[in-house]
């Protein structure tokens, strides 16, 4: 079995009824509002286990962005930290670094516009789309749900290799003003670089985020990882293992509390693109033995109150709310979801993953056990892209 994460983010635009810090590049850009929305989520869900794609918020965000205008403009330039001119050349570039040849077994990124049969999209914002994000358009009658949903979903799972069985149903479409559907799938496959043996897998204690204790599948090699300690602004001080992926160009990053009285949430709000970036600084090689548990989370966000609270909101205000470059028709995001799913076993793993680790004082080499809460993220190591981020409280 191998080691797979998917994931869905929808932007559902309706028409508006007629009764009414910087980083280095691009990727590391976006992904820090997606992260910023991954802390949002997480202060309502301390003790979950939680996942999203920070890529995927930004690709969708930068989707409809060449149809925005004004302050709907503004505030998706501010959360995205694009500056005025555009970022379509840069975005370019990261699309094709992400879904490079020699990627392709890892990552399917597939993007596409579903607008309703009727509906005129000016042609500016579709060839900023075909050109930028490969995008493709087809379109659908929103007025018979079930056979949009299908559609929807049948290229959603054609395009992503069977991985991404479905994004949409039926009921999240308005019959009378649904207009257009912004889709952003991605499917990440990876197998570690060093693989954990099956037979090493054990059930071992995982005290979980509510403080009880588990037995849990939990993997375990000797190997030799990248580690390092780091700390936050305040001095709380934390372990960060680098786990690579077959190919070097992808990495899941664990990161936990040094001490096993300090809580994850902690740290959480000192990870940002530019804070990973200096933990490839910080970490040096090291023969350990590593033991990390098997999980598998599920989950489907609606990301319309933490983009709000991060400042993206006339997109969601059908007053306010301005495309005037998307469609001469007044329309507004009435919904933005993501459905993402990760499963790590001991071959590899689909998405990112936050890590609880303990140090024990063992004989040469150390033990390093995540048998706590943990955070993982899964990063494009060359453009700083966040694929996947995710916290586990309880395998």
């Amino acid at each position: 079995m191998c080691v797979l994460f998917r994931c869905g983010v929808l932007f559902l635009l309706c028409s508006v009824s007629v009764s009414q810090s910087q980083s280095s590049s691009y990727g590391a850009r976006g992904s820090d509002l997606g992260l910023q929305v991954f802390m949002q989520v997480l202060q309502d869900r301390a003790q979950e286990n939680v996942l999203l794609s920070p890529h995927g918020v930004a690709s969708v965000l930068g989707m409809l962005l060449p149809g925005a205008h004004g302050d709907t403009r503004r505030q998706l330039l501010n959360g995205l930290k694009y500056k005025k001119n555009g970022p379509y050349k840069m975005l370019r570039k990261l699309h094709k670094s992400l879904t490079t040849k020699s990627n392709a077994d890892i990552v399917t990124i597939a993007n596409a516009l579903f607008p309703n049969e009727g509906f005129s999209m000016k042609e500016d914002f579709l060839s900023a789309n075909r050109e930028n994000f490969l995008c493709e358009s087809h379109s659908v009658d929103y007025s018979d749900p079930e056979a949009a949903a299908q559609s929807i979903n049948d290229w959603v799972k054609n395009s992503t290799k069977g991985q991404i069985p479905s994004v949409v149903t039926a009921d999240m479409f308005d019959t009378a003003l649904t207009r257009l559907v912004a889709v952003n799938s991605i499917f990440f496959k990876g197998l570690w670089k060093s693989r954990f043996q099956p037979q090493s897998t054990k059930p071992r204690s995982f005290t979980a985020g509510d403080g009880n204790t588990y037995k849990v599948p939990m993997m375990s090699q000797l190997s030799v990882f990248n580690m390092g300690q780091a700390s936050t602004p305040d001095g709380q001080k934390y372990i960060v293992i680098e786990l690579p992926y077959h190919g070097n160009s992808m990495s899941m990053f664990i990161a936990l509390p040094t001490e096993d009285s300090t809580p994850l949430s902690s740290i959480l709000p000192h990870i940002s693109t530019n804070t990973i970036q200096s933990w490839t600084k910080l970490m040096n090689p090291r023969r350990m033995r590593l033991l990390m548990p098997k999980f598998t989370v599920e989950q489907e966000l609606d990301l319309e109150t933490p983009l709000k609270a991060l400042g993206i909101k006339d997109i969601f205000d059908q007053n306010k709310a301005d495309f005037r470059h998307l469609s001469s028709e007044s329309i507004y995001v009435s919904k933005a979801l993501q459905k993402a799913k990760i499963e790590v076993n001991e071959d590899g793993t689909k998405a990112s993953a936050t890590t609880s680790v303990i140090l024990h004082a063992r004989s040469s080499p150390p033990w390093v056990t995540v048998d706590r809460p943990f955070l993982f993220l899964i990063r494009h190591n060359s453009s700083g892209t966040i694929l996947f981020a995710g916290q586990i409280n309880k395998p």
